[in-house]
């Protein structure tokens, strides 16, 4: 099964832009959205806010004002979750959530370009 989450961005440029600069590939579907591939099983697809708006029946949402979902990407190690979260703030992210580093898991998170919350979380294997 593949999960694809679809987001609606402002200016798809610029988004295609932030995250390539992540290290995320990207590739383009049709006019007004591309796809960032998470992995072989998740997308995540950037729509233009008129696309995304060709597809539903209430308003487009606004990320910067509210959240209705959180994004959690699962990282190998904390070094792999602060150089994503580290990126993404010079790139032009902001912070968002709150840290946590609690023996089980370290996660930080940031919001994207369009105020859309992501989190980068590691879980932590307990030792045997």
């Amino acid at each position: 099964m593949q999960l694809f989450v679809n987001l609606p961005v402002k200016d798809l440029d610029r988004s295609k832009e932030f995250f390539a600069g992540l290290g995320f590939q990207l590739f383009g579907m049709a006019e007004g959205m591309a796809s960032v591939i998470i992995s072989e099983e998740t997308q995540v697809m950037l729509l233009t806010e008129p696309v995304f708006a060709s597809f539903i029946t209430k308003e487009v949402g606004d990320a910067g004002r509210a959240t209705e979902a959180i994004l959690v990407l699962g990282m190998e190690n904390p070094q792999q979750v602060d150089e994503l979260v580290d990126k993404a703030l010079a790139a032009g992210a902001t912070p968002a959530g709150v840290k946590h580093e609690d023996g089980f898991r370290y996660q930080r998170g940031f919001a994207d370009l369009d105020g859309h919350h992501w989190e980068a979380l590691c879980l932590v294997q307990p030792a045997s």
